[in-house]
């Protein structure tokens, strides 16, 4: 059943055992992210926390969406693959052959049912309009600063509603906002974002934008507003659709956008195209990285509205698993059967992995019939929406579980021949990618891991036998620039060993590489190397570490010599100096040491269950600087 208000949804999560109030005073400023960001790294996602006291008259909710149970619940959902099911068959009723007129009158109902979800606007106010703040001022509002380094504080959880100039189809896009002031923030859409196009369409015209920004609600608008929907799709039909129900807007006071009526808070105002940009962020992101400052516009204020009783919701992201992770696992579920239906049928399964941060990994396991089908599925996707954005992609056969990575590697082992299966290429990247030499473009990587057709097979095979685990760890402990060792995946009969180094000039990584080739003892199959201070006894963390800080035609080679082939993977740190990497390079999302003793000492007044200590007490040893920026190349 759809959720009436946030605060009906705040009453479920406390009744499921998923809400912790915190009614002790608790600073928006950087305490809030401290003590979110040790319960969204436990393994169940933590709670739900509700800070009630927080030095404005607003509470608020945070880790709404940070586990697979609460992000069910926000849709209001069984499980997250039910979605997928329902589209399925909705997608059947419409597209099979129909025989004769009674056939097509049994159709009216799936089309009444879909003309119900449409958004519909009411004639009034509604419940977000019940306060109306004609001179606004952020400052009522609990507004974080999440992280050390940030630029200032940030709207975090908006849901920013444009129209298109052109066509008036409405589009609901999220977007950070960093406040300027009392009635200004920043408007962080990026120049793939619908937000940005339909800015750049005002532009033209010289005509102000108008934009209002929605807060709470039902939680499946917060959804709605993050999902990969084509170009002219409301945001607000996917609400309908998820929740069985129509969304009923309301028009705004002081422009003529309408808003959900039931939400928590509307921010009205707008954006002028011709106004000077605003230098905007730093800010902790969900790469895991500081996403560095940049030019955007800014929006002005002209109102605020809304409900009595109100909740600001918010959320914080950083280094994974975070809150945002379970909304890309929602997401990752809910469009694969589009996907199916409209792309790609042969596709079977797709996992984005936590450690990927959405972008930066995509796993596709397919049912395959012919030579170069996985290049076919690959060429796909990389052309559609947001999976323009990927930067490596791994392909395997449907029997694989994509979800268990163990058995995933395995089946790569098996199945990949390195020097015939790996692929580069150059192609859109996510503007937040921070380890591509050019802004929002580099290299890509695929990986066919399928079973391989007679005319797929390379001709050349190279096969070595493999040096046992220990003997392996000793082996690279004798190099002098290796300072750890991490073969717990040869324990596993898997040939991938990761190493850490200290770079002390250009070339290091490839000097290293061929001094180990020059051994005559046997290499794995994969070499992957970090910075001194990642800790490789967690796959995880060097998984992350290991995909965002790459550009793989850059870091990414192979060497072949007779006996095997070896892929190697430069995952270090890229700067000036060394790398003739020309870019500002960001620096991880660590909490200062003078937050982490504040909410240690306070811990047991906040009455929030047992100790837990700060994962930034974890990422301390990565090499970084006391800035967003790891270096200033200049």
């Amino acid at each position: 059943m759809p959720y009436n208000k946030l605060t009906d949804f705040i009453k479920d999560l406390e009744q499921q055992g998923e809400l912790l109030r915190v009614k002790e005073f608790v600073n928006p400023v950087l305490q809030i992210t401290e003590i979110t960001d040790r319960f969204s790294k436990q393994n169940d996602g933590g709670k739900a926390l509700l800070f009630e006291n927080t030095g404005t008259n607003f509470p608020v909710l945070i880790n709404a969406f940070g586990s697979e149970k609460r992000m069910c619940m926000a849709l209001g959902i069984s499980t997250l693959e039910a979605p997928s099911a329902e589209i399925d068959k909705l997608v059947k009723e419409l597209t099979s052959p129909k025989q004769g007129l009674f056939e097509k009158i049994k159709l009216l109902p799936s089309l009444n049912r879909i003309a119900s979800w449409m958004p519909s606007v009411k004639k009034g106010r509604g419940i977000c309009q019940e306060i109306i703040i004609r001179n606004p001022d952020l400052n009522i509002f609990p507004v974080l600063q999440c992280w050390p380094y940030d630029g200032g504080r940030f709207i975090t959880l908006p849901m920013v509603i444009t129209r298109d100039p052109l066509t008036g189809i409405r589009n609901t896009g999220m977007y950070r906002m960093q406040v300027i002031d009392s009635n200004t923030t920043g408007m962080h859409w990026h120049k793939h974002k619908t937000g940005a196009r339909h800015y750049s369409e005002y532009k033209k015209s010289g005509i102000k934008m108008p934009v209002s920004v929605a807060l709470g609600g039902d939680p499946v608008y917060t959804y709605a507003a993050t999902a990969p929907l084509p170009d002219n799709v409301d945001e607000f039909l996917l609400a309908g659709f998820l929740r069985r129900k129509k969304v009923s807007l309301v028009k705004c006071i002081t422009n003529d956008l309408e808003v959900p009526a039931d939400a928590d808070i509307i921010i009205e105002g707008f954006v002028d195209p011709q106004e000077e940009l605003f230098w905007e962020g730093p800010f902790g992101d969900h790469t895991g990285f500081y996403s560095l400052a940049d030019w955007y516009p800014k929006f002005h204020i002209t109102c605020i509205t809304h409900r009595h009783n109100a909740v600001y919701p918010a959320t914080v992201v950083g280094i994974p698993p975070m809150e945002d992770a379970w909304i890309g696992k929602a997401t990752e579920r809910i469009f694969l059967e589009p996907i199916k239906k409209t792309m790609l049928p042969e596709v079977h399964d797709l996992d984005l992995p936590f450690a990927g941060v959405a972008h930066n990994i995509a796993i596709v396991s397919i049912d395959k019939t012919f030579s170069g089908q996985a290049q076919k599925v690959m060429n796909s996707l990389w052309g559609a929406g947001q999976m323009m954005f990927n930067k490596v992609m791994i392909v395997t056969d449907k029997d694989v579980n994509i979800h268990n990575y163990k058995e995933l590697l395995h089946h790569i082992v098996k199945n990949t021949d390195i020097s015939s299966d790996i692929y580069f290429m150059k192609g859109p990247l996510d503007v937040l990618d921070h380890a591509a030499s050019n802004f929002a473009f580099g290299g890509k990587m695929f990986i066919d891991a399928t079973r391989k057709f007679p005319e797929e097979q390379s001709s050349e095979k190279r096969i070595s036998a493999l040096l046992l685990a220990e003997e392996m760890r000793l082996f690279f402990s004798d190099f002098k620039d290796i300072k750890n060792v991490n073969v717990s995946l040869l324990e596993e009969g898997l040939p991938i060993t990761i190493l850490s180094v200290k770079k002390a000039r250009k070339n290091h990584i490839r000097e290293i590489v061929s001094e180990i080739c020059l051994s005559k003892n046997y290499l794995p199959s994969c070499i992957v190397f970090v910075d001194d201070g990642v800790p490789l006894e967690s796959l995880f963390t060097v998984t992350w570490i290991a995909s965002g800080n790459i550009d793989p035609l850059r870091d990414c080679f192979i060497v072949n010599n007779k006996e095997k082939s070896l892929l190697v993977i430069d995952a270090t740190i890229k700067t000036k100096s060394i790398d003739d990497f020309l870019r500002l390079w960001p620096n991880i999302l660590c909490m200062n040491e003078a937050t982490i003793a504040v909410i240690d000492n306070k811990w047991k007044d906040l009455k929030i269950g047992d100790f837990i200590s700060s994962p930034s007490k974890v990422f301390a040893a990565f090499p970084q600087t006391k800035s967003a920026v790891f270096e200033e190349n200049k």
